[in-house]
């Protein structure tokens, strides 16, 4: 991105429950300004923001100043790469459920998106292995719904997500690589689904929440509503 410059900042103080997030969203994307912001545990705010160099300092000046309810104690700001963000997110808040459904056959990945649920069969099932990566077959949308179990399904995890990435949603399924973070009983962090020339992959991302070497799927086999197990044919 030429002509493009980036920082990383944190800003401490009384911001968080002020409306700051939602604030520096409407400002950055008045300036034009990419990037992200998000709350800390330890009650701050930090901000990555790119683009243009003034505008991006226009923004920096708004942090230090902060919406009308917050008290901004001290603002840190470091220069850092560009990253080619295509939109100023709020990161950290959920955007829908998640839920895995487990057949005989295999298991299902359904991702809220809107009102309905995209919907991947997972033969396999998923994997906390960033070196695994699984194949993903997208199986159209399903209406909301919170999972159903029987003799022949269980729901095997479920939970919430958020929505990552550098290109915002849904645009980032339409373009064949989305970024997300899993809060589940079973799987959670970082993953990606990415499109390849037929079908999609399904990849752990490395964080915190990444077990290299494991199975989840032999280890925790049975359902998060019921505890039972289905054993595939």
């Amino acid at each position: 991105m030429s002509g493009s410059e980036a920082i990383r900042a944190v800003v401490r103080g009384r911001v968080q429950g002020v409306g700051f997030r939602e604030a520096t969203l409407r400002r950055a994307r008045e300036l034009g300004v990419m990037g992200w912001v998000r709350n800390l545990p330890e009650g701050d705010v930090q901000i990555h923001a790119e683009g243009d160099p003034a505008a991006v300092e226009s923004l920096l000046d708004f942090l230090r100043r902060g919406p009308a309810l917050a008290l901004v104690a001290t603002v840190d700001a470091d220069p850092v790469a560009v990253e080619g963000h295509e939109q100023f997110a709020v990161r950290g808040v959920m955007a829908g459920a998640f839920l895995i459904d487990q057949q005989r056959a295999g298991f299902d990945l359904r991702l809220q998106v809107g009102h309905t649920m995209r919907t991947w069969t997972l033969p396999k099932g998923p994997s906390l292995d960033p070196a695994v990566k699984r194949l993903a077959v997208e199986a159209g949308t399903r209406e909301l719904a919170l999972g159903q179990e029987g003799p022949e399904a269980i729901v095997w995890d479920r939970g919430g997500y958020e929505q990552g990435g550098r290109v915002a949603w849904p645009e980032a399924l339409g373009r064949g690589h989305a970024v997300f973070v899993l809060h589940g009983e079973k799987l959670r962090g970082g993953f990606a689904l990415q499109r390849t020339r037929a079908q999609w992959l399904l990849i752990k991302r490395r964080d915190d929440w990444a077990r290299p070497g494991s199975d989840v799927v032999a280890e925790q086999p049975q359902s998060v509503l019921s505890g039972r197990t289905l054993q595939p044919d």
